[in-house]
């Protein structure tokens, strides 16, 4: 952490700020990209510019991470499955924590082109990984000749690193949260095309049309990354079981939708929905 930003986030702890506001600042969820590398759509969530570097306005990351926290409650009210998708290096970790945790089926370390369109597929090399699993701690591995057991410990271990995420997922998943947007355009792009519906993180150089539910925050820094997940493990531990309203996520996808009406068409801050400065204070 340089000095510059260790400064910012002390200064967060005295701001005049609701306390449910306060947490984002302190974590740096505020922070995002330089001005050159903003997205259009980005704008509305924008709070301003500080040491040429775009400010996201946390009153409305709040706004949008209630309403995926809403959606995620109600699918796995439902026994919904939700994928969790971070394959960038320094999410890995806490992707996988948070998916196992809650019990729900993670893709860390590699995306394989297909996983969801060609998901025949990849139910055949998940099979494949579980009967080399069974031969594995059966008599029968000893049927085998030393270079055949290493030959298999290391497909095994190659389609572990793949799909150990998603070997127990029997389906193609109800909803999918990607936790870097930009990292993980493909998986994005497939879920897209199949209809699924996309919650992910977008820092202020990412399309928030690009996916359903955007929740606009720094996907870098890694304490911003930990407390959002760490609330979308919460909802999904609180809500596990619960019996959710009828029809409630159509509710939440119209509601969804009716926000996203006000975010177009997309036009320069300046131009269009200004931040809401009763909540937010000077960085």
């Amino acid at each position: 952490m340089t000095e510059k930003t260790a400064t910012i986030k002390e200064r967060a702890k005295t701001l005049d700020t609701p306390k449910e506001l306060q947490e984002f600042l302190e974590a740096g969820v505020h922070f995002g990209h330089q001005k050159s590398e903003v997205h259009p759509g980005m704008f509305p969530f924008i709070f301003g510019v500080r040491n040429n570097v775009h400010i996201i306005d946390v009153a409305r990351t709040k706004e949008r991470l209630d309403t995926v926290l809403d959606f995620i409650k109600t699918l796995n009210a439902e026994g919904r499955t939700i994928l969790f998708v971070g394959t960038k290096f320094p999410i890995r970790e806490v992707t996988r924590k948070t998916a196992e945790a809650t019990g729900m089926p993670h893709v860390t370390e590699y995306w394989a082109g297909g996983t969801l369109t060609n998901w025949k597929n990849i139910q055949e090399r998940i099979e494949h990984l579980k009967d080399l699993e069974s031969k594995k701690k059966s008599d029968e591995w000893q049927k085998y000749t030393k270079h055949e057991r290493l030959q298999m410990e290391r497909e095994m271990a190659k389609l572990e690193k793949k799909l150990g995420g998603i070997k127990d997922m029997t389906k193609r998943p109800d909803a999918m949260f990607v936790v870097d947007a930009a990292e993980d355009v493909l998986a994005i792009t497939e879920a897209r095309q199949l209809g699924i519906p996309i919650m992910a993180i977008v820092d202020t150089n990412i399309n928030p049309a690009s996916v359903d539910y955007p929740i606009p925050a720094n996907d870098d820094a890694i304490s911003s990354v930990k407390l959002i997940l760490k609330k979308v493990e919460e909802a999904l531990i609180k809500s596990k079981g619960s019996a959710p309203a009828k029809n409630e996520i159509n509710e939440i996808m119209d509601k969804k939708t009716a926000k996203d009406s006000n975010l177009k068409p997309l036009a320069p801050a300046s131009h269009g929905r200004g931040p809401d400065r009763s909540v937010m204070t000077k960085i």
